[in-house]
């Protein structure tokens, strides 16, 4: 008799626990974010310790895809060269596309790594990145950066928009800073900066 009551006991015990568990299941549910706020995207980390001069890589952040150039030196220095700069519309980045420590020759915290959100500000395609001269010739006279094979729009390795395409803006920058030598934080601002990307004119 008294094992028969020991059994009903813990039956009734382990029920009641399996219950208070699944009840909440709701409640945590509910602290896990909303598909807005996935939407939405928080900051996102990005080692580019691997990384060699002249390769782009490609992240993903607010359903954006990013390019992350290296740019190795000769085209660092190109970016200043009058070749260059006199082919461009915007060439002093004017147009707010980028955040402020971003408004710059190079259009980056550091001259050695590019970031844009790498859509067309024309009709929103994804442009290719050609990172020099002598890599691929996309149209003539073409000194290197992205090219856009769907309407013909280029930009230069700071994502700088050339004159005469139909594109009309520079790609736009995205809020980051290195929180490391060597990881960029995309989705960030850097301590004391409160740059919003919504402000840039276009995407």
């Amino acid at each position: 008799m008294g094992s028969r009551r020991d059994f009903l006991y813990i039956s009734t015990a382990a029920f009641g626990a399996i219950g208070a568990a699944a009840a909440t299941i709701p409640f945590f549910s509910q602290m896990e974010p909303d598909a807005s706020a996935i939407a939405a995207g928080g900051p996102i980390d990005v080692d580019l310790k691997t990384m060699a001069p002249g390769q782009n890589t490609i992240a993903l952040w607010r359903s954006h895809p990013i390019y992350i150039l290296r740019r190795p030196a000769p085209a660092i220095a190109a970016l200043q060269s009058t070749q260059v700069v006199d082919l461009l519309a915007d060439p002093q980045s004017e147009v707010w596309q980028q955040p402020p420590y971003a408004a710059n020759w190079h259009r980056s915290i550091r001259p050695e790594f590019l970031i844009v959100v790498g859509i067309c500000t024309h009709l929103g395609c994804l442009p290719k990145c050609f990172p020099d001269a002598s890599a691929s010739t996309p149209v003539a006279g073409w000194p290197g950066g992205y090219f856009c094979p769907c309407h013909g729009s280029k930009y230069d390795l700071a994502g700088r928009v050339f004159k005469g395409v139909p594109a009309p803006y520079n790609l736009p920058v995205p809020p980051y800073h290195f929180v490391s030598d060597t990881i960029v934080r995309i989705g960030e601002n850097p301590p004391g900066q409160t740059f919003d990307f919504s402000s840039i004119v276009q995407i």
